[in-house]
């Protein structure tokens, strides 16, 4: 263990020193940084996507909807995507009716920033956290 001989107050009259550990106390100071760092919570909000298809089955949807749920705990907006294929266009009800039921699951944690709506071949949902 070296002690330094450490000046404290320099602009005092007259200066002030310590004999200390001047390695350790370095290392102390960069912890209490680093640990006031860890504190702080500087989250930004992320957009999260999850596709879909509009044959996706209710189990696959389940586990979907719970990742999303996940995210929207963390604080992050979740858009949901679902892509339609060739003679799947005829059937965008089905999509809509998907996206209603995404929208009633999440309701308790989420509220609806853009509702469902189609662009080209694909239809999307926004939500964010309450």
């Amino acid at each position: 263990m070296g002690l330094d001989l450490v000046e404290v107050a320099p602009t005092s009259d007259p200066p002030v020193c310590r004999i200390m550990d001047y390695g350790k106390w370095l290392y102390q100071q960069k912890r209490k940084v680093r640990e006031a760092h860890k504190k702080h919570h500087h989250h930004s909000t992320t957009l999260k996507e999850i596709r879909l298809r509009p044959e996706t089955e209710k189990h696959d949807l389940d586990i979907k909807l719970r990742h999303a749920r996940e995210f929207i705990e963390k604080g992050h907006k979740v858009q949901f995507t679902i892509f339609f294929r060739g003679r799947q266009m005829l059937h965008k009800e089905q999509g809509y009716a998907m996206l209603e039921q995404i929208t009633e699951t999440l309701q308790d944690l989420a509220k609806v920033e853009r509702p469902g709506a189609m662009s080209g071949k694909r239809m999307t949902l926004l939500l964010v956290p309450k």
